[in-house]
């Protein structure tokens, strides 16, 4: 009996060792890059269109972990773009119209500027200005989204190392006369207005900004074409070049499915959705073969109150009838909404991005998965 006792101890104490290693394993997996992609504008009715309207597998059906949030403002029941960046840069809620100030107009800290502390690499990638409300809440402070010019020269003092988008002219047609592209290369950077390069081109380089346009970047449709999981590609390829210096953050935004939607555009909305796609293809890619990448999809708000319904037809007698084989996107709105947003996660602590939560919760989850607010 004492070598039976003796045993069965030493089996279980095997046991709660082994459950306890597995457990303090998974624990400290930590992410060294995060990949936030924001659609703006986008619900899961304009998510829905790219499965009927692409020609692929949308790449949203590669995640298996799945949240919704919710997107009033501080003041507002339907945010805009800028108080609901601010809310996924910085982690408060704040007033339409804020870019990275709280309710009361103090500055808040972005996460970009968190990273930059801890010696990570950020980058920021658009289909609109690099200083529109969604891209500019995460690197500058004022008080409306519409001061351009300041939020321009905010961006000429951050420590962002990669940037692609339009704004030009906000650099070097200035109100104020001042030419900040020759600012902006005091910081390091390379600029480009002609186009993206391949990475060979750039890698020797430490920081880079593509200025594509002067103010928004033109619809995919019309010239802009696959720009955007380009860009997020190089981006990627780029912030994460130095052996030494490998961590990232990068922020990918597209802009314009939430201007197909104030349109009523619904053709206008699905190419910028399905382009958007074709972006989050290129994270995900990235983050299997790395294994240490956490990548987020979300949206600041839903714009148009769109959905996809049976188009109406007639018949013969002239009569009006819903016809269940052919969908039409139809919008209830020329301005935003306040439905639910959902959160699409993969990579290590993805687990996290599960339930139903605050927008504001993006960052602080963002910052629990990798401990980048803690002083190294």
């Amino acid at each position: 009996m004492k070598l039976k006792s003796i045993f069965f101890l030493s089996l279980l104490t095997i046991l709660f060792s082994c459950k306890s290693i597995k457990v303090n394993e998974t624990a400290t997996k930590k992410p060294k890059n995060v990949i936030l992609l924001i659609a703006d504008g986008t619900g899961l009715s304009q998510i829905s269109s790219a499965f009927f309207y692409k020609d692929s597998k949308p790449n949203y059906a590669r995640f298996n972990t799945i949240g919704l949030i919710k997107t009033s403002s501080s003041r507002q029941d339907i945010t805009d773009s800028a108080a609901g960046a601010t809310a996924f840069s910085a982690g408060v809620k704040t007033y339409n119209g804020a870019i990275g100030v709280a309710d009361d107009s103090t500055k808040v800290k972005t996460i970009v500027e968190i990273a930059s502390l801890q010696n990570i690499k950020t980058g920021l990638i658009s289909t609109s200005s690099i200083q529109h409300a969604t891209p500019a809440s995460f690197y500058a402070h004022v008080l409306s989204r519409n001061f351009y010019e300041e939020i321009t020269t905010d961006l000429v003092a951050s420590d962002v190392d990669f940037i692609a988008g339009g704004g030009l002219k906000f650099f070097n047609n200035r109100k104020d006369g001042k030419n900040l592209l020759e600012a902006i290369k005091t910081k390091g950077f390379n600029i480009n207005t002609n186009g993206l390069d391949k990475f060979s081109e750039i890698k020797g380089n430490s920081k880079m900004a593509y200025l594509l346009a002067d103010n928004q970047m033109p619809p995919t449709a019309k010239g802009r074409g696959d720009y955007l999981p380009k860009a997020t590609e190089l981006g990627i390829q780029f912030l994460n070049k130095d052996a030494e210096k490998t961590n990232f953050f990068l922020m990918v935004e597209g802009s314009q499915i939430d201007w197909g939607g104030h349109n009523n555009d619904a053709d206008y909305l699905i190419s910028e959705l399905i382009d958007f796609d074709d972006a989050i293809g290129k994270a995900l890619d990235f983050a299997e073969k790395d294994g240490n990448t956490l990548v987020i999809v979300t949206a600041d708000h839903e714009t148009g109150g769109f959905t996809l319904a049976s188009t109406k037809k007639k018949n013969e007698k002239g009569e009006t009838y819903s016809d269940y084989n052919e969908i039409t996107g139809t919008f209830s709105t020329g301005g935003h909404s306040a439905t639910l947003i959902p959160v699409f996660a993969y990579g290590p602590g993805s687990e996290d991005f599960s339930g139903i939560y605050e927008n504001t919760e993006i960052f602080h989850k963002i910052l629990k998965a990798t401990n980048w607010n803690k002083k190294k």
